[in-house]
C-alpha cells in the first residue's frame, strides 16, 4: 500500500448501511511518514532565498539534527518491532516493514539533497562573502605549516588508533562519533602485516577549526578536523604506508530501556542506562561517497547492516557539528536582526513587583515575540521576598544552570519550601536533569520524579505567599519548557495568573504528583490521563451539534502532533456534520483533510519559518466559546500516558487576542504548508494580486516593532 495515494482525493468506503467506516486504513496518514515530510520541509528552507545566508545553513544544519534523532528513535524503534517480531500496525494499516521501506528511499533521497544543496548552493554562496572551507590542494605554505603543527599538538596527543587483526577486533564505536577506516600497507614494530585501523575522532576535537587571520587573504577560514587527519594519518603509523582514509559515522539506537516498575531508585537506575545508550544496535552507516566498496562492505559487515542502511555522502559525515560555525563568524548581516522581545504594558514599570501586577489581572505572553524574563523575574522575586512561603514548579528541560535553576536555589537557601518536580526522563536532557537535580538537593529543595510509568510533562510554577491575614497562590501555566533559550527560538504561551480556582487546581496537580491518593477533580484546569482528552472529546462533539443545529460551529487546534485516533474520528464525524474545522499542525498528522464527504471541513496547514511552532491551543466556538492552552499535543502519549495540563483562557479580551493570532497562521500564505488528500504537502504562494502574509513576521511587528 503506497502512503502517497494516485488521485487527489481518497476514495471512500461506505459500510452496507452507507455510513462511511471510520476505521478504514485509508483514512489515515502514517505518523513516521509524515513526520520525515516535516523534516523535509525544514530542509526545503535552506533553499529559501527570504532567510540571511547563515539562517538558510542553519536550517540545512537542523535538518541533519533532526534526521539523528529520526534514525535514533523512530527507525530504530522500527527496526526493533521487526527483530523482536513485535511488529504493530497502526490505524494506516502499514506493516512496519513497509514503513521502514518507504522512508528508507525518502530519507536517501534527503540526504541526497542536502549535500546538493550545500555543495552547490550554500558552499558557493558563502565563499562569496568570504567564507571558505580550505580544501588541501587550497593550503598555501602558512596554512600547512599551522596544520602540521596543529595536528602535532592538538590531534595527535588525543588520537588512539586502532589498528584491527585478531586480538584487535572491530572497536566498539560510540553513536554519532566521528571515525576514520585506514587501509595500510607494510608491517609495524612487531612484524605484524596489518592491512586495515579505525581511529576514532576524540568528541573532544572541534570539527571545525579557524585558520589565524595573518595566514590568508580575508575573511573567515576553516579546515575541517577531517582533512587536518588525512592530511597526516601516516604520523599515526609509522613505518607502514596508508593507502587510504575515510570517514564514517555510526549511528545507534538511542532510546532507553528503563522498566521503571522494576526499579527503586530511577535517577541511579538511569545513569546506568545513559551509558549504554552511546552503544546501542546500529542503524545507520554514513560514509564518505569515495570510500572504496571493499571497505564499505567491511564496516556493513561488523555493524551488521545492509545496503539499504548505507549512506553514501559528499562531504563532512557529521554536519551537525558545524553549527559551531555559526557562532565563530562574526556577520550580523548574514543572521536575522536581534530579537527585540516586547513586555506587556502591565509589566512594564521594572519598579512595580510582578505580584502586583497579577493581582489586578491576568497576564498573557506569547514568546518569543513577548520575553521570558518576567517568569525568571518573578521567580527572583518569590525567592527574596520574606511573604513567600513555598514554590513548586515542574520541570521538563531546562538547563543545570540556568537562571530558573538559580532562583530556585537561592529560594531554597533562604528557607523557603522549595519542592520541584524533575522529569528525569525527558528524551537526551536525562543527564542535565539529574545534574540540575542534584544541584537542587544540595540547596535544600525537595526533589521527585514524578509519577512512576507517567512522564509529568505539564509546565506549571506554583508560588504560595502571605499577603495579611490571607495565604494567595499565584501561577504561571505554560505551553513550552522553562527553558530561556528555548523562549528565544520556539513559540509558546504563557499565563501568569492569581485567580483562586486556579490555584487550587494546581495546588491538587502538585499534591497528586509529590503525594498518593485519588485524583481530585478540578474546577478550570484540564489534566491528562484524567480528564483532557474526554474533555476534548466532548467539546469536539458539543460543535457537532451545533452545526447539525444550523448554529455557528468552528475548531481551531494549533499543536505539535496530531496522531491520536479516536480524536482524529471525532474531527471526521464534526466535519461531516458541517463543522468548520482549521488546524495547524507543524508535525506529525496522521489525518486526511479534504476528503469529500469526510473531510472536506476540515484544513490543515503546517508553519516552518524563524521560530519553531510550539503553542498548544485548542478553540471551540459553540455558542459559548471555549479556549485551552496547555502542554499536551493530540498523540496518544500525551492524552493518556503522561501527565499534562490545560488551562482556560477566559478573559474574553485574551481569548479574542489569541483567536486572532491563530487566524494570523491560518491567513499565512509565505511560510505555510498545506495538507492534501493523498498525504503530500504544498507550500503556499499568494495568488496574483494577493499581498504576502507571514503569521511570524506580523507577530514579531505586532509586538515589537
Amino acid at each position: 500500500m503506497s502512503e502517497q495515494l494516485p488521485d487527489s482525493v481518497v476514495p471512500l468506503h461506505p459500510e452496507d448501511n452507507g455510513e462511511i467506516n471510520l476505521s478504514n486504513p485509508d483514512y489515515y496518514i502514517n505518523r513516521h511518514l509524515s513526520l520525515m515530510q516535516f523534516n523535509l520541509r525544514v530542509l526545503e528552507q535552506a533553499l529559501n532565498e527570504e532567510y540571511p545566508l547563515l539562517e538558510r545553513l542553519m536550517f540545512l544544519l537542523i535538518f541533519s539534527s533532526n534526521m539523528d534523532e529520526f534514525f535514533e528513535i523512530r527507525l530504530a524503534g522500527l527496526q526493533r518491532q521487526i527483530n523482536y517480531s513485535r511488529e504493530s500496525v497502526a490505524l494506516d494499516g502499514i506493516h512496519p516493514q513497509e514503513v521502514l521501506k518507504q522512508l528508507s528511499q525518502q530519507c536517501h533521497e534527503g540526504f541526497d539533497k542536502q549535500y546538493r544543496i550545500l555543495n552547490e548552493v550554500l558552499m558557493p554562496a558563502l565563499e562569496e562573502e568570504n567564507i571558505r572551507f580550505l580544501k588541501r590542494c587550497e593550503w598555501n605554505e602558512g596554512v600547512a605549516a599551522w596544520v602540521k603543527d596543529y595536528f602535532h599538538t592538538q590531534i595527535q596527543p588525543v588520537v588512539s588508533p586502532l589498528g584491527l587483526d585478531p586480538v584487535h577486533p572491530f572497536p566498539r564505536l560510540a553513536n554519532k562519533s566521528l571515525n576514520f577506516i585506514v587501509s595500510l600497507q607494510g608491517t609495524d614494530a612487531f612484524g605484524r602485516e596489518m592491512n586495515r585501523a579505525i581511529v576514532p575522532a576524540p568528541r573532544s576535537l572541534p570539527r571545525l577549526i579557524k585558520v589565524p587571520s595573518e595566514l590568508c587573504d580575508g575573511g573567515d577560514n576553516f579546515v575541517y578536523l577531517s582533512s587536518m587527519m588525512h592530511a597526516h594519518i601516516g604520523e599515526l603509523f609509522p613505518g607502514m604506508s596508508p593507502t587510504g582514509c575515510y570517514q564514517f559515522r555510526l549511528t545507534r539506537d538511542a532510546d532507553l530501556d528503563l522498566n521503571t516498575t522494576e526499579v527503586e531508585d530511577i535517577a541511579r537506575a538511569l545513569r546506568g542506562e545513559l551509558h549504554s545508550r552511546r552503544f546501542g544496535s546500529a542503524v545507520r552507516l554514513e560514509v564518505t561517497d569515495d570510500c572504496p566498496q571493499e571497505l564499505v562492505d567491511f564496516l556493513l559487515d561488523q555493524v551488521n547492516l545492509t545496503e539499504h542502511q548505507l549512506y553514501r555522502v559528499h562531504g563532512p559525515v557529521n554536519l551537525g557539528r558545524m553549527m559551531q560555525l555559526i557562532k565563530e563568524v562574526d556577520r550580523p548581516d548574514l543572521k536575522h536582526p536581534p530579537l527585540s522581545a516586547a513586555l506587556p504594558k502591565a509589566l512594564l514599570n521594572e519598579e512595580t513587583p510582578i505580584f502586583d501586577a497579577v493581582r489586578k489581572d491576568d497576564v498573557l505572553l506569547l514568546h518569543p515575540f513577548q520575553s521570558f524574563s518576567p517568569i525568571i523575574d518573578l521567580l527572583r522575586e518569590s525567592a527574596r521576598d520574606p511573604d513567600v512561603l513555598a514554590i513548586k514548579q515542574t520541570l521538563y528541560r531546562t538547563g543545570a544552570t540556568s537562571e530558573i535553576v538559580d532562583a530556585l536555589v537561592e529560594a531554597a537557601r533562604n528557607g523557603k519550601e522549595v519542592t520541584v518536580v524533575i522529569e528525569l526522563r525527558a528524551r537526551f536532557d536525562e543527564a542535565e536533569n539529574l545534574q540540575l537535580a542534584s544541584r537542587l538537593q544540595d540547596a535544600g529543595a525537595v526533589i521527585t520524579y514524578g509519577v512512576v510509568n507517567y512522564k509529568t510533562h505539564a509546565k506549571t510554577l506554583l508560588i504560595v505567599r502571605r499577603e495579611g491575614n490571607k495565604l494567595r497562590r499565584y501561577v504561571h501555566l505554560g505551553t513550552g519548557n522553562y527553558h530561556a533559550g528555548n523562549a528565544r527560538l520556539y513559540t509558546d504561551y504563557s499565563l501568569l495568573s492569581c485567580d483562586e480556582e486556579l490555584g487550587s487546581d494546581v495546588h491538587k496537580i502538585f499534591q497528586q504528583l509529590t503525594g498518593m491518593g485519588k485524583a481530585e477533580g478540578l474546577k478550570r484546569l484540564l489534566s491528562a490521563p484524567f480528564s483532557l482528552h474526554k474533555k476534548i472529546t466532548r467539546m469536539i462533539r458539543a460543535e457537532a451539534s451545533a452545526a447539525q443545529e444550523g448554529k455557528p460551529a468552528r475548531i481551531i487546534m494549533k499543536v505539535n502532533s496530531l496522531t491520536e485516533g479516536n480524536i482524529i474520528q471525532e474531527l471526521y464525524k464534526a466535519s461531516q456534520a458541517g463543522v468548520t474545522i482549521d488546524l495547524v499542525v507543524r508535525g506529525m498528522c496522521c489525518l486526511r483533510p479534504g476528503v469529500p464527504g469526510l473531510s472536506e471541513n476540515i484544513r490543515v496547514v503546517s508553519i516552518i519559518g524563524r521560530f519553531l511552532e510550539h503553542t498548544r491551543t485548542y478553540y471551540f466556538e459553540n455558542a459559548a466559546p471555549q479556549l485551552f492552552c496547555g502542554s499536551a499535543d493530540m498523540m496518544e502519549r500525551n492524552l493518556k500516558h503522561r501527565v499534562e495540563i490545560a488551562f482556560p483562557v477566559e478573559n474574553k479580551k485574551l481569548r479574542k487576542r489569541i483567536v486572532e493570532e491563530l487566524n494570523c497562521y491560518l491567513n499565512d500564505n509565505t511560510h505555510s504548508w498545506e495538507l492534501q488528500a493523498n498525504g503530500e504537502y504544498r507550500q503556499l504562494q499568494p495568488a496574483e494580486g494577493e499581498d504576502a502574509r507571514s503569521a511570524q513576521l506580523e507577530l514579531l511587528e505586532k509586538f515589537s516593532g
